[in-house]
């Protein structure tokens, strides 16, 4: 084996670069697709504890009532 077969199988600078680039952007989006993802379950959270929230207004109406308040 030559010099020149040698280091035709190690990566060129260039090339390692281009290697760590591709792993830090990687490292990058999945980081992002990750806090996205918890964005969204965040927001699910928060929609359906608003959504629950919300009052029938027949039992409104019947809790003055038993109160003794005057309806709406």
């Amino acid at each position: 084996m030559t010099a020149a077969t040698l280091h035709l199988v190690s990566p060129t600078r260039t090339e390692r670069g281009m290697l760590q680039l591709a792993d830090r952007l990687t490292t990058f989006v999945e980081h992002r697709v990750e806090r996205r993802a918890q964005r969204r379950a965040l927001a699910l959270d928060l929609l359906r504890e608003q959504q629950a929230r919300r009052h029938d207004p027949h039992a409104v109406d019947h809790l003055l009532a038993q109160l003794g308040a005057s309806r709406r």
